[in-house]
């Protein structure tokens, strides 16, 4: 019998280094040099075949084909996302960023952790048939490297038939340190932008009669825009509708020609997001109308809600409560956080999973996207222990 929690923990030195070297170099978006030549070498290290043409050069596909005698039709598709943000760390590490990038929410880890699955699946190959497809994806954070990672085929050749992901550091504060968290169904909302350019005519603010404001034409605009959740929207149907930034003018006298609104919009129903779009429109088309104002509206799709399967959270739930007892807990609610882990979802049944692990800085954690975030690695082989069970079980078709 495999024992998954013994072997994470055998590779737990090698994913601390890993970590450790790949938080120092943090690169943002799509362009990831450095990275991925990183994790091409750990790779070749471990003997694993890969390809390091996705998206530029800049996304990573490896496969490790199990040895053991038995049907080869089921390929798990395991993904880590590689980017940084442009955040200067200010964390005190000995390992800190050594550019102005950091590593602020998990993803050097998420990276990490999978090359420690990958190292025991590979010298364990012997123990599963079936093949275990990793996933190396950068632009998580912005723009969104996991739909160019799909569209250029990272789930084909061998044809993924299912998905398991991770994220860490502290998602819902109130879960104890060491959780595993899993929720069926609805787990994070999709994650849209929503941008207004109100056009009208300046003057000088002691004559606004001759104007065609749009600072007043934004206000209402902003106070319009908080009636599409309240009345056009089903109250059982979860969604935000944020304005986020606001700014025109250059003088305390004079009434600019243009304002630009800026905000984001959160749901878990596509159907919702579209509603949501028509609003926009229509409120702003009216508030123009009325104002004598051109309002014009961008409403940009991003990344769509993340849906885990109920049988896949089911199998994999099956597979690590043994593993963890009662540190392997069922989120009750949903996060109005995004994740393009979302679009893998859309190709193959697959779920998310969360490791909380936050790591205090001068007494407290202090947050994703912040520059004294961390995270605790000593609990770095729960989450390459869970890869590894659920790899061993499903391949194994238990």
């Amino acid at each position: 019998m495999i024992n998954s929690i013994k072997l994470a923990q055998q590779v737990q030195d090698d994913v601390i280094k890993w970590r450790r070297d790949l938080h120092q170099i943090p690169e943002l978006g799509l362009e990831l040099p450095k990275t991925v030549a990183y994790v091409a070498k750990v790779l070749d290290e471990l003997g694993i075949e890969y390809d390091s043409s996705y998206v530029n050069g800049n996304g990573i596909v490896a496969h490790i084909y199990g040895q053991k005698d038995g049907k080869t039709d089921r390929v798990l598709g395991m993904r880590a996302d590689m980017d940084g943000l442009p955040i200067k760390e200010d964390t005190g590490l000995s390992f800190s960023s050594t550019n102005e990038n950091m590593h602020a929410c998990g993803h050097d880890g998420h990276t990490a952790m999978l090359l420690g699955a990958a190292k025991v699946l590979k010298e364990n190959a012997d123990q599963f048939s079936g093949v275990v497809k990793l996933v190396f994806q950068p632009g998580e954070e912005y723009p969104g490297g996991a739909e160019p990672m799909v569209k250029e085929g990272a789930l084909l050749n061998p044809q993924a038939t299912r998905m398991i992901g991770f994220h860490m550091g502290e998602l819902v504060a109130e879960m104890p340190k060491g959780s595993v968290l899993y929720k069926d169904g609805p787990m994070m909302a999709s994650m849209d932008r929503l941008y207004i350019k109100v056009k009208g005519k300046g003057a000088h603010g002691a004559y606004p009669e001759i104007s065609h404001d749009p600072i007043v034409a934004a206000g209402q605009l902003v106070t319009a825009i908080q009636t599409i959740k309240s009345r056009n929207i089903k109250a059982v149907d979860p969604c935000v509708v944020s304005i986020t930034r606001i700014e025109g003018g250059f003088n305390q006298n004079i009434i600019p020609d243009e304002v630009e609104i800026e905000g984001t919009v959160r749901t878990f129903n596509d159907d919702t997001r579209r509603k949501i779009h028509e609003k926009l429109e229509q409120i702003s088309r009216g508030i123009g109308a009325a104002m004598g104002v051109d309002c014009e509206v961008t409403y940009d799709y991003k990344y769509p809600a993340v849906i885990n399967d109920t049988n896949v959270t089911q199998e994999v739930t099956d597979s690590l409560a043994p593993l963890f007892g009662e540190d392997l807990i069922e989120l009750t609610e949903p996060l109005m956080g995004g994740e393009d882990y979302s679009y893998y979802l859309r190709e193959v049944p697959g779920t998310f999973l969360y490791l909380t692990n936050p790591q205090e800085v001068d007494g407290v954690f202090h947050g994703h996207h912040h520059p004294k975030f961390d995270v605790d690695e000593t609990l770095f082989y729960k989450g390459v222990a869970s890869f590894v069970q659920v790899a061993f079980d499903y391949l194994n078709e238990r």
